[in-house]
């Protein structure tokens, strides 16, 4: 009976943090977007009626590419790429970092009606504040200058925050979580990475050669899809922008 009252708290507390996160994470983009509207001497809402719309959608298409895993095979299992970065990073320069938190927790809820969880939600917590490291500086950056050169700092900067952050999250808390929540030691886990590569031997190195690899691979593919798509995506995606366009090419 004690250890699953304990059980149920661990989980519990877990999921507190993770809530934590989400806010801390929402607070920061909302600021960032707010402080840009001042600067630019723009009063708006965040959150328009068709931009919750957008927000929808983008997160539907991320919560599917987010089932498809493609495994790697320099990591455990429980390590596998996916592209559910992409809509969301798309998303995010049409509509603002706010938006792409919003997107980013959308996918992680609508995945797990879809599926749901096998890591006792350290699997979706990893995803969603490793996705918002790279989302969050990169959008930032987007955000106060939108051009090819800021998008394309914004997306370089995202991926070396993800890389750095996702390594030092994963070694510091996600691993230990993980390995508390299914009560199983941490060396089990070092294990089943040394398995695939002798040179894991603890915590360090185990991040440095299986998760650091895999968030740069992730970052660097989505950073080139979305750069080289977004610009014929935007004025769709923005639909007075477009429309204008429409009506001024039908007067000419």
């Amino acid at each position: 009976m004690n250890d699953l009252i304990k059980n149920v708290t661990e989980n519990v507390v877990f999921l507190l943090e993770f809530l934590a996160v989400i806010a801390a994470l929402f607070a920061i983009a909302y600021a960032a977007e707010k402080y840009a509207q001042k600067k630019a001497g723009v009063k708006e809402k965040i959150f328009t009626t068709r931009k919750i719309a957008m927000i929808g959608m983008f997160s539907a298409i991320a919560s599917i590419l987010m089932l498809i895993e493609i495994p790697v095979g320099f990591a455990p299992d429980f390590y596998k790429l996916d592209f559910s970065e992409l809509p969301v990073l798309i998303g995010t320069y049409a509509f603002g970092p706010a938006a792409g938190i919003m997107i980013e927790f959308c996918k992680i809820l609508l995945k797990l009606l879809f599926k749901s969880t096998s890591t006792a939600f350290v699997g979706e917590l990893a995803n969603f504040a490793v996705g918002c490291s790279f989302i969050l500086p990169a959008s930032i950056i987007y955000l106060f200058k939108k051009t090819k050169k800021t998008a394309l700092a914004g997306c370089i900067t995202g991926t070396l925050v993800m890389t750095i952050f996702g390594t030092a999250f994963n070694a510091i808390y996600l691993l230990p979580k993980f390995a508390q929540l299914y009560g199983m030691p941490l060396d089990m886990i070092i294990e089943m990475g040394t398995k695939i590569n002798p040179l894991i031997t603890n915590v360090t190195s185990f991040v440095i050669m299986a998760v650091a690899p895999l968030n740069l691979i992730k970052g660097a593919s989505v950073s080139g899809i979305t750069l080289l798509t977004y610009k014929k995506l935007s004025p769709i995606l923005k639909a007075d922008t477009y429309q204008v366009k429409v009506k001024s090419s039908v007067s000419a």
